[in-house]
């Protein structure tokens, strides 16, 4: 035992390798998700089409997951995260470079976008299952918590450079080739990177880990679904991380409708990704050091409720900006993290790529018909229903029984 964990020992150093190749990735897959969002009115007039076929090229993320995700988590959990994240990452190189090289035909870059979305759940499903691989107890909700904000990271960088990087001609069109065929080089490097450095396991720990869930992938399924704990918490989720999704792939219709700039649509979203990570960096660890989940899960969605009511009613720049800070900073940096760890505590013995899956599944089902709404009913009925929503969710947390944290 004491050779086993001097190798363990020597082998901990090359965990924050794998934790940095991973998050590259996952940062590489979000920044192919919503790569036209920002841009969404210059992509109309560059493939001549209708803001909705835009929004399609984000959708199609959210509908490839209802399909993929549970098989995705089968994967990760049998055949663990090289071929899992592998599979992920392979897709995310050949679709990234494809829709660059077909950059100018929208029917080829919405086909390259489903295939890159059926990439996502291989690799976002798995960063549960990288803590619990490589990272000793103490340290797990600091790996998951990191590997989430790099989702948020993904996203924080297509709001923000994506605008800087479409060429504008002569005729005032927007020329968004060249961006893409930057961001096709990226995810191949970012391929060539994981498929290089990630590792199954410590090597010196060639078998099951004594704290990995002794329930396969089916039974652990049932396990999981059967907990009132996690029924609340897939609803919350429907709620939360749906009104992000539909946010986030409909942020120029929301601007554009107080009057926005791209630039300043560019800067809402980058604020609320930017509050996002700031909340992941600060309120996840006090989380840990009190030992409580459920009180910072009500924070959260108790937070959000005057932020979705200011972004609704407001039409000065400033106040808008505020409102996305606020919903990113409690939705994201706590919401998201500290959710996903609440459910991995109360889901033991089950798989904790499994319960992530199907907090990730939720978000994409409602994040769909939330879209969708947004195109049909319209943006402002659809934020007023996140309003109603968020606080109905705040009292489904209080109901919540606080997790066993180690």
């Amino acid at each position: 035992m004491n050779h086993r964990h001097k190798r363990l020992e020597e082998a901990s150093g090359y965990r924050w390798v794998v934790l940095l190749v991973f998050s590259i990735i996952t940062v590489v897959i979000q920044m192919q998700w919503l790569t036209f969002a920002p841009i969404a009115r210059e992509a109309c007039l560059f493939y001549q089409a209708t803001p909705l076929q835009i929004d399609l090229l984000s959708l199609v993320f959210m509908l490839a997951f209802l399909v993929v995700c549970i098989p995705a988590s089968f994967v990760i959990d049998t055949y663990g995260i090289r071929v899992g994240i592998g599979t992920g990452a392979l897709l995310t190189g050949l679709f990234g470079v494809a829709k660059g090289i077909f950059a100018t035909d929208y029917t080829l870059v919405l086909i390259c976008q489903t295939g890159l979305a059926v990439a996502q759940p291989f690799i976002i499903n798995a960063a549960t299952k990288v803590a619990m691989r490589w990272f000793p107890a103490n340290e797990r909700a600091t790996a998951v918590g990191l590997a989430t904000l790099s989702q948020f990271v993904g996203v924080l960088i297509v709001m923000i450079v994506t605008p800087l990087l479409i060429q504008v001609d002569g005729e005032g069109t927007a020329d968004l080739a060249s961006m893409l065929r930057i961001y096709g080089g990226v995810a191949a490097a970012a391929t060539v990177l994981l498929l290089l450095f990630l590792r199954e396991r410590p090597s010196g720990d060639p078998g099951r880990s004594s704290t990995e869930a002794p329930f396969s992938f089916l039974p652990g399924l049932k396990h999981i679904l059967a907990l009132k704990d996690m029924q609340i918490v897939l609803l919350v989720f429907m709620v939360g991380l749906g009104a992000f999704n539909a946010i986030s792939t409909c942020i120029d219709q929301i601007c554009q409708l107080k009057g926005f700039s791209i630039e300043q649509t560019s800067m809402v979203g980058g604020i609320l990704l930017a509050a996002g990570i700031l909340g992941g960096l600060t309120l996840p660890p006090l989380s840990d050091r009190l030992k409580r989940r459920k009180a910072f899960l009500v924070l959260a969605m108790a937070g959000i409720v005057p932020a979705l009511i200011a972004m609704t009613v407001a039409t000065g720049y400033p106040l808008v900006l505020l409102s996305a800070f606020v919903f990113g900073f409690f939705l994201l940096g706590t919401g998201g993290p500290i959710g996903f760890q609440y459910s991995a505590e109360i889901c033991r013995p089950a798989p904790e790529s499994t319960s992530q899956g199907l907090i990730l599944l939720m978000g994409q089902v409602s994040g769909i018909l939330f879209v969708l709404g947004m195109n049909t009913v319209g943006v402002v009925p659809l934020l007023w229903l996140f309003v109603l929503l968020a606080f109905a969710s705040v009292g489904l947390c209080g109901r919540l029984t606080e997790s066993e944290i180690e």
